[in-house]
Protein backbone atom coordinates (compact mmCIF):
# COMPACT_ATOMS: atom_id res chain seq x y z
CA UNK A 1 0.00 0.00 0.00
CA UNK A 2 1.29 3.44 -0.93
CA UNK A 3 -1.01 5.39 1.36
CA UNK A 4 -2.55 7.17 -1.64
CA UNK A 5 -6.28 7.70 -1.13
CA UNK A 6 -8.63 7.78 -4.10
CA UNK A 7 -11.78 9.75 -4.70
CA UNK A 8 -14.13 9.01 -7.58
CA UNK A 9 -16.00 11.88 -9.22
CA UNK A 10 -19.07 10.60 -11.04
CA UNK A 11 -20.29 7.11 -10.02
CA UNK A 12 -21.34 5.85 -13.48
CA UNK A 13 -20.63 2.63 -15.31
CA UNK A 14 -16.91 3.16 -15.95
CA UNK A 15 -16.47 4.25 -12.32
CA UNK A 16 -17.92 0.90 -11.19
CA UNK A 17 -15.34 -0.97 -13.28
CA UNK A 18 -12.51 1.22 -11.97
CA UNK A 19 -13.57 0.88 -8.33
CA UNK A 20 -13.81 -2.88 -8.72
CA UNK A 21 -10.25 -3.03 -10.01
CA UNK A 22 -9.04 -0.73 -7.23
CA UNK A 23 -10.44 -3.27 -4.81
CA UNK A 24 -8.84 -6.15 -6.74
CA UNK A 25 -5.45 -4.46 -6.39
CA UNK A 26 -5.93 -3.58 -2.72
CA UNK A 27 -5.87 0.17 -3.38
CA UNK A 28 -7.76 2.57 -1.12
CA UNK A 29 -11.02 4.15 -2.24
CA UNK A 30 -11.66 6.86 0.34
CA UNK A 31 -14.62 8.75 -1.09
CA UNK A 32 -17.04 9.17 -3.96
CA UNK A 33 -18.84 12.29 -5.15
CA UNK A 34 -22.02 12.61 -7.15
CA UNK A 35 -24.51 15.34 -7.92
CA UNK A 36 -27.05 13.10 -6.18
CA UNK A 37 -26.14 12.06 -2.64
CA UNK A 38 -28.18 8.88 -2.91
CA UNK A 39 -26.05 7.73 -5.85
CA UNK A 40 -22.86 8.48 -3.97
CA UNK A 41 -24.09 6.62 -0.89
CA UNK A 42 -25.06 3.54 -2.92
CA UNK A 43 -21.69 3.52 -4.65
CA UNK A 44 -19.78 3.98 -1.39
CA UNK A 45 -21.70 1.11 0.19
CA UNK A 46 -21.00 -1.17 -2.77
CA UNK A 47 -17.25 -0.52 -2.85
CA UNK A 48 -16.48 0.24 0.79
CA UNK A 49 -15.65 3.93 0.45
CA UNK A 50 -15.55 5.70 3.81
CA UNK A 51 -17.41 8.81 2.65
CA UNK A 52 -20.11 9.72 0.14
CA UNK A 53 -20.41 13.33 -1.00
CA UNK A 54 -23.48 14.92 -2.54
CA UNK A 55 -21.51 17.26 -4.79
CA UNK A 56 -18.26 17.33 -6.71
CA UNK A 57 -17.17 20.36 -4.70
CA UNK A 58 -17.51 18.41 -1.45
CA UNK A 59 -15.48 15.54 -2.89
CA UNK A 60 -12.51 17.65 -4.01
CA UNK A 61 -12.54 19.48 -0.66
CA UNK A 62 -12.23 16.20 1.25
CA UNK A 63 -8.87 16.32 3.09
CA UNK A 64 -8.63 12.53 3.05
CA UNK A 65 -8.55 12.34 -0.77
CA UNK A 66 -5.20 12.58 -2.57
CA UNK A 67 -6.18 11.84 -6.16
CA UNK A 68 -9.50 12.08 -7.99
CA UNK A 69 -10.59 9.78 -10.79
CA UNK A 70 -12.73 11.83 -13.19
CA UNK A 71 -15.45 9.55 -14.57
CA UNK A 72 -18.02 11.99 -15.92
CA UNK A 73 -19.07 12.39 -19.60
CA UNK A 74 -16.51 13.83 -22.01
CA UNK A 75 -17.73 17.45 -22.02
CA UNK A 76 -17.31 17.63 -18.24
CA UNK A 77 -13.77 16.28 -18.04
CA UNK A 78 -11.94 19.59 -18.31
CA UNK A 79 -14.07 21.49 -15.79
CA UNK A 80 -14.10 18.58 -13.35
CA UNK A 81 -10.33 18.08 -13.63
CA UNK A 82 -9.66 21.77 -13.09
CA UNK A 83 -12.02 21.77 -10.09
CA UNK A 84 -10.00 18.98 -8.48
CA UNK A 85 -6.62 20.44 -9.42
CA UNK A 86 -7.52 23.83 -8.00
CA UNK A 87 -8.49 22.05 -4.77
CA UNK A 88 -4.99 20.58 -4.63
CA UNK A 89 -5.83 17.07 -5.84
CA UNK A 90 -4.00 15.00 -8.42
CA UNK A 91 -6.27 13.73 -11.20
CA UNK A 92 -6.65 10.63 -13.33
CA UNK A 93 -9.03 11.66 -16.12
CA UNK A 94 -11.03 9.05 -18.01
CA UNK A 95 -10.30 8.97 -21.74
CA UNK A 96 -10.66 10.95 -23.85
CA UNK A 97 -8.68 13.35 -21.69
CA UNK A 98 -11.00 16.22 -22.60
CA UNK A 99 -13.51 17.04 -25.31
CA UNK A 100 -11.14 19.19 -27.39
CA UNK A 101 -7.50 20.12 -27.71
CA UNK A 102 -7.88 23.62 -26.21
CA UNK A 103 -9.58 22.07 -23.16
CA UNK A 104 -6.61 19.70 -22.81
CA UNK A 105 -4.25 22.67 -22.97
CA UNK A 106 -6.17 24.25 -20.10
CA UNK A 107 -5.99 21.17 -17.86
CA UNK A 108 -2.27 20.77 -18.56
CA UNK A 109 -1.58 24.41 -17.70
CA UNK A 110 -3.49 24.25 -14.41
CA UNK A 111 -1.80 20.99 -13.41
CA UNK A 112 1.63 22.48 -14.02
CA UNK A 113 0.79 25.73 -12.25
CA UNK A 114 -0.36 23.73 -9.23
CA UNK A 115 2.48 21.17 -9.35
CA UNK A 116 0.10 18.21 -9.55
CA UNK A 117 -0.21 15.01 -11.54
CA UNK A 118 -2.75 15.07 -14.37
CA UNK A 119 -2.89 11.76 -16.19
CA UNK A 120 -5.18 10.32 -18.85
CA UNK A 121 -6.87 7.03 -17.97
CA UNK A 122 -5.95 5.32 -21.23
CA UNK A 123 -5.78 2.00 -19.39
CA UNK A 124 -4.56 0.02 -22.42
CA UNK A 125 -1.15 1.70 -22.22
CA UNK A 126 -0.51 0.10 -18.83
CA UNK A 127 -1.64 -3.47 -19.51
CA UNK A 128 0.98 -6.24 -19.25
CA UNK A 129 0.74 -7.31 -22.89
CA UNK A 130 1.42 -3.75 -24.00
CA UNK A 131 4.43 -3.56 -21.70
CA UNK A 132 5.79 -6.73 -23.31
CA UNK A 133 5.12 -5.41 -26.81
CA UNK A 134 7.20 -2.30 -26.10
CA UNK A 135 10.02 -4.52 -24.82
CA UNK A 136 9.97 -6.53 -28.04
CA UNK A 137 10.07 -3.37 -30.14
CA UNK A 138 12.91 -1.90 -28.04
CA UNK A 139 14.92 -5.10 -28.54
CA UNK A 140 14.78 -4.60 -32.31
CA UNK A 141 12.95 -7.86 -32.95
CA UNK A 142 10.63 -6.27 -35.53
CA UNK A 143 13.37 -4.47 -37.41
CA UNK A 144 12.14 -1.20 -38.91
CA UNK A 145 8.46 -0.70 -38.16
CA UNK A 146 6.64 0.15 -41.38
CA UNK A 147 2.97 0.02 -40.43
CA UNK A 148 0.51 -0.07 -37.53
CA UNK A 149 -3.12 -1.11 -38.06
CA UNK A 150 -5.92 -1.26 -35.51
CA UNK A 151 -9.69 -1.12 -35.27
CA UNK A 152 -12.16 -0.49 -32.48
CA UNK A 153 -15.57 -1.36 -33.81
CA UNK A 154 -18.66 -2.19 -31.81
CA UNK A 155 -22.38 -2.42 -32.47
CA UNK A 156 -23.67 -0.18 -29.72
CA UNK A 157 -26.81 1.79 -30.54
CA UNK A 158 -28.51 3.66 -33.35
CA UNK A 159 -30.94 5.33 -30.94
CA UNK A 160 -30.58 9.10 -31.46
CA UNK A 161 -31.04 9.66 -27.73
CA UNK A 162 -28.15 7.35 -26.81
CA UNK A 163 -25.14 9.14 -25.32
CA UNK A 164 -22.92 7.94 -28.16
CA UNK A 165 -25.14 9.72 -30.71
CA UNK A 166 -25.57 12.95 -28.77
CA UNK A 167 -23.13 15.69 -29.81
CA UNK A 168 -23.97 17.64 -26.65
CA UNK A 169 -22.41 14.76 -24.69
CA UNK A 170 -19.37 14.44 -26.94
CA UNK A 171 -20.98 11.58 -28.85
CA UNK A 172 -19.46 9.84 -31.83
CA UNK A 173 -17.37 6.78 -32.54
CA UNK A 174 -14.10 8.72 -32.66
CA UNK A 175 -13.86 9.97 -29.08
CA UNK A 176 -15.32 6.86 -27.47
CA UNK A 177 -13.73 4.18 -29.65
CA UNK A 178 -11.35 5.68 -32.18
CA UNK A 179 -9.18 7.19 -29.49
CA UNK A 180 -7.86 3.70 -28.73
CA UNK A 181 -6.26 3.00 -32.12
CA UNK A 182 -5.19 6.63 -32.56
CA UNK A 183 -3.46 6.57 -29.17
CA UNK A 184 -1.96 3.16 -29.99
CA UNK A 185 -0.43 4.46 -33.23
CA UNK A 186 0.87 7.51 -31.33
CA UNK A 187 2.42 5.18 -28.74
CA UNK A 188 4.21 2.96 -31.26
CA UNK A 189 5.15 5.49 -33.95
CA UNK A 190 4.99 8.90 -32.29
CA UNK A 191 2.94 11.86 -33.36
CA UNK A 192 1.69 11.94 -36.94
CA UNK A 193 3.25 14.45 -39.31
CA UNK A 194 0.24 14.30 -41.62
CA UNK A 195 -3.14 12.60 -41.67
CA UNK A 196 -6.20 12.00 -43.76
CA UNK A 197 -9.59 10.92 -42.50
CA UNK A 198 -13.01 9.93 -43.76
CA UNK A 199 -16.20 9.36 -41.84
CA UNK A 200 -19.89 8.70 -41.94
CA UNK A 201 -22.26 10.76 -39.83
CA UNK A 202 -25.50 9.54 -38.30
CA UNK A 203 -28.85 11.24 -38.05
CA UNK A 204 -27.73 13.50 -35.20
CA UNK A 205 -24.49 14.58 -36.87
CA UNK A 206 -22.35 12.37 -34.63
CA UNK A 207 -19.82 10.16 -36.40
CA UNK A 208 -20.73 6.48 -36.67
CA UNK A 209 -17.67 5.32 -38.64
CA UNK A 210 -14.26 6.96 -38.95
CA UNK A 211 -11.18 5.79 -40.86
CA UNK A 212 -7.74 7.40 -40.60
CA UNK A 213 -4.42 7.16 -42.39
CA UNK A 214 -1.51 8.83 -40.64
CA UNK A 215 2.12 9.24 -41.69
CA UNK A 216 4.65 9.42 -38.86
CA UNK A 217 8.12 10.96 -38.63
CA UNK A 218 9.89 7.70 -39.54
CA UNK A 219 7.82 7.39 -42.71
CA UNK A 220 5.77 4.57 -41.22
CA UNK A 221 2.03 4.48 -41.84
CA UNK A 222 -0.80 3.84 -39.42
CA UNK A 223 -4.41 3.09 -40.24
CA UNK A 224 -7.40 2.96 -37.94
CA UNK A 225 -11.11 2.25 -38.13
CA UNK A 226 -13.66 3.07 -35.46
CA UNK A 227 -17.36 2.29 -35.66
CA UNK A 228 -20.29 2.37 -33.26
CA UNK A 229 -22.88 0.48 -35.33
CA UNK A 230 -20.97 -2.57 -36.51
CA UNK A 231 -18.64 -5.00 -34.78
CA UNK A 232 -15.38 -5.85 -36.52
CA UNK A 233 -12.38 -7.98 -35.53
CA UNK A 234 -11.00 -5.54 -32.93
CA UNK A 235 -7.46 -6.65 -33.61
CA UNK A 236 -4.21 -4.75 -34.05
CA UNK A 237 -0.98 -5.33 -35.95
CA UNK A 238 2.52 -3.91 -35.90
CA UNK A 239 4.43 -4.75 -39.06
CA UNK A 240 8.21 -4.53 -39.27
CA UNK A 241 10.84 -5.54 -41.77
CA UNK A 242 12.00 -8.50 -39.66
CA UNK A 243 8.81 -9.59 -37.88
CA UNK A 244 5.27 -8.54 -37.02
CA UNK A 245 3.06 -8.57 -33.94
CA UNK A 246 -0.57 -9.65 -34.25
CA UNK A 247 -2.66 -8.71 -31.22
CA UNK A 248 -5.82 -10.75 -30.92
CA UNK A 249 -9.38 -9.76 -30.15
CA UNK A 250 -9.90 -7.65 -28.13
CA UNK A 251 -6.53 -5.98 -28.59
CA UNK A 252 -7.05 -3.03 -26.20
CA UNK A 253 -7.99 -5.35 -23.29
CA UNK A 254 -5.86 -8.08 -21.65
CA UNK A 255 -5.43 -10.59 -24.50
CA UNK A 256 -2.96 -12.69 -26.50
CA UNK A 257 -0.49 -11.81 -29.23
CA UNK A 258 2.03 -13.51 -31.46
CA UNK A 259 5.35 -12.39 -32.89
CA UNK A 260 5.91 -13.93 -36.32
CA UNK A 261 8.81 -13.89 -38.76
CA UNK A 262 8.16 -13.04 -42.43
CA UNK A 263 7.98 -16.77 -43.27
CA UNK A 264 5.27 -17.32 -40.67
CA UNK A 265 7.48 -18.85 -37.98
CA UNK A 266 6.09 -17.93 -34.57
CA UNK A 267 8.86 -16.38 -32.50
CA UNK A 268 6.83 -15.71 -29.36
CA UNK A 269 3.32 -16.20 -28.05
CA UNK A 270 2.00 -14.17 -25.13
CA UNK A 271 -1.12 -14.67 -23.06
CA UNK A 272 -2.30 -12.13 -20.49
CA UNK A 273 -3.15 -13.27 -16.98
CA UNK A 274 -4.86 -10.32 -15.35
CA UNK A 275 -7.18 -10.16 -12.37
CA UNK A 276 -10.30 -8.10 -13.01
CA UNK A 277 -10.62 -5.90 -16.04
CA UNK A 278 -7.10 -4.49 -15.81
CA UNK A 279 -7.84 -0.88 -14.90
CA UNK A 280 -5.78 -1.19 -11.74
CA UNK A 281 -2.51 -0.88 -13.67
CA UNK A 282 -3.11 2.77 -14.54
CA UNK A 283 -4.03 3.46 -10.90
CA UNK A 284 -0.83 1.79 -9.72
CA UNK A 285 1.16 3.86 -12.23
CA UNK A 286 -0.43 7.05 -10.93
CA UNK A 287 0.32 6.12 -7.33
CA UNK A 288 3.91 5.20 -8.22
CA UNK A 289 4.44 8.56 -9.88
CA UNK A 290 3.01 10.50 -6.94
CA UNK A 291 4.94 8.62 -4.26
CA UNK A 292 8.09 8.96 -6.37
CA UNK A 293 7.69 12.72 -6.54
CA UNK A 294 7.02 12.73 -10.28
CA UNK A 295 4.24 14.75 -11.87
CA UNK A 296 3.90 12.84 -15.11
CA UNK A 297 3.34 9.35 -16.47
CA UNK A 298 6.25 7.49 -18.01
CA UNK A 299 4.00 5.59 -20.42
CA UNK A 300 1.61 8.40 -21.37
CA UNK A 301 3.07 11.83 -20.61
CA UNK A 302 0.65 14.71 -20.23
CA UNK A 303 2.01 16.44 -23.33
CA UNK A 304 1.21 13.33 -25.35
CA UNK A 305 -2.38 13.21 -24.08
CA UNK A 306 -2.74 16.86 -25.07
CA UNK A 307 -1.23 16.21 -28.51
CA UNK A 308 -3.62 13.31 -29.10
CA UNK A 309 -6.60 15.53 -28.32
CA UNK A 310 -5.40 17.95 -30.98
CA UNK A 311 -5.08 15.05 -33.45
CA UNK A 312 -8.67 14.08 -32.68
CA UNK A 313 -9.70 17.70 -33.31
CA UNK A 314 -7.98 17.52 -36.70
CA UNK A 315 -9.76 14.29 -37.58
CA UNK A 316 -13.14 15.74 -36.58
CA UNK A 317 -12.54 18.83 -38.70
CA UNK A 318 -11.87 16.61 -41.71
CA UNK A 319 -15.06 14.59 -41.31
CA UNK A 320 -17.29 17.54 -40.44
CA UNK A 321 -18.04 16.95 -36.77
CA UNK A 322 -18.28 19.92 -34.41
CA UNK A 323 -19.60 19.99 -30.87
CA UNK A 324 -22.02 22.65 -29.61
CA UNK A 325 -20.10 25.87 -29.08
CA UNK A 326 -17.41 25.01 -31.64
CA UNK A 327 -19.32 26.13 -34.73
Amino acid sequence: MTGIRWGILGPGGIAHAFASDLRTAGLELAAVGSRRRASAEAFAAEFGAARAHGSYEELVADPDVDIVYIATPHPMHADNAVLALEAGKHVLVEKPFTLTGPEADRVRDVARERGLLAMEAMWTRYLPHMIRIREIIAAGTLGEIRAVMADHTQRISSDPSHRLNDLALGGGALLDLGIYPVSFAHDILGAPVSLTAAGRLGETGADTEVATIMIHASGALSTSLSASRSAGPNSAHIVGTEARIDIDRVWYTPTTFRVSAPDGTVLEEYRSEVAGRGMQYQAIAAETAITGGRLDSDLLPLDESVAIMHVLDDIRSRIGVAYPGER
